[in-house]
């Protein structure tokens, strides 16, 4: 049925304007509800709101106890009583291990007995490295320069006695091979052998270069024991620092690592320890052995030096006749 169908309809025309009527009716009526619901609402909070009661303050802005019910003045003494006791227990410690100092000197501080006394040899190692390589560097150098004079001075000299005047100065290595050469010469004066004198002179050279070479070396065994060694003392200390963070991890029943991080630490710095000791002890010791592997030449050129001025002043010498046995013939 369309509209003008029920307009039309004399029965269904009054049914229609009172549905119409009826809605326009609800429509008016809406706004009105609202507004009543409303102020009904802020009526009830009203009352409400006047009736709590005004704690009543002094000048200064504080609660008047002595103003207030003898219920109210109990239960705020027995609130101020708990809030001095919360204020005065002491505060829960959630660094969980982050106050340990970790820079190196708080490290060794807090370590165990053990990695002090590991840290303190390797400290010790490190400063007799640093020692050697500043004692040993200065004795080569000043003893390769006099050397370089001391050779310059046998090349210039033409007999074995010159060699002896020019090289006077007592405890110079060219001073002990010209001594030990004249000395050698002199106890063999009656030999008629000219060559067994040149290799009794020359086993005696070769003697004294070797004890040169000793008396420079010297001192190098410790860079080596250091350089080989200081690397597992470290490891050592670092296993034992370890050792004790497990137990420390099992003990607090935490594997936080605010709390195993200091103990680890600790244990890392032996290591370190080690390797600052071991590393220049290693290269020290091999610029050592070439330094006297360099002295070592010098010191046989100035022994070939002297064995030159030998031979020369044996060759020299006048020729002895060597008396021949008398063959006796019998029969």
């Amino acid at each position: 049925m369309t509209p003008n169908q029920l307009f039309a309809s004399p029965t269904k025309r009054p049914l229609a304007w009172s549905a119409v009527t009826a809605l326009l009716f609800s429509l008016m009526l809406t706004p009105t509800a609202t507004f009543a619901n409303e102020t009904a609402a802020s009526a009830a909070h009203e009352p409400a709101a006047h009736a709590t009661p005004e704690v009543p303050r002094n000048a200064d802005g504080s609660v008047d106890t002595l103003s207030l019910p003898p219920g109210a003045q109990k239960a705020l003494a027995e609130f101020g009583e708990a809030a001095k006791k919360i204020d005065a227990q002491p505060e829960e410690d959630n660094s969980l291990g982050m106050a340990h100092d970790l820079s190196p000197w708080g490290m060794y501080k807090n370590a165990d007995i053990i990695v002090k006394i590991v840290m303190i040899g390797l400290a010790i190692a490190s400063i007799i490295t640093w020692t050697i390589w500043i004692a040993k560097g200065f004795e080569l150098m000043g003893a390769k320069r006099r050397l370089r004079s001391e050779i310059a001075n046998l090349k210039k000299a033409t007999t074995l006695r010159e060699a002896s005047t020019s090289a006077n100065k007592e405890g110079t290595l060219a001073n002990l091979l010209v001594h030990d050469a004249l000395e050698e010469m002199r106890l063999s004066a009656n030999s008629r052998e000219k060559e067994g004198i040149k290799e009794r002179v020359s086993f005696r050279l070769e003697r004294l270069v070797a004890a040169c070479g000793r008396n420079m070396s010297s001192g190098t065994g410790v860079l080596a024991t250091i350089g080989s060694t200081a690397p597992f003392v470290g490891l050592f200390g670092t296993v034992w620092g370890i050792m004790n963070s497990f137990i420390g991890i099992a003990k607090t029943q935490t594997t936080n690592l605010a709390v195993v991080a200091p103990g680890i630490a600790e244990a890392l710095l032996a290591t370190a320890l080690g390797l600052v000791a071991a590393i220049p002890a290693v290269v020290i010791y091999n610029v050592f052995a070439r330094s006297i592997a360099g002295y070592k030449a010098q010191v046989s050129d100035a022994s070939a030096e002297v064995l030159l001025l030998v031979s020369r002043d044996l060759d020299h010498l006048p020729p002895e006749r060597v008396s021949q046995p008398h063959m006796v013939k019998v029969g």
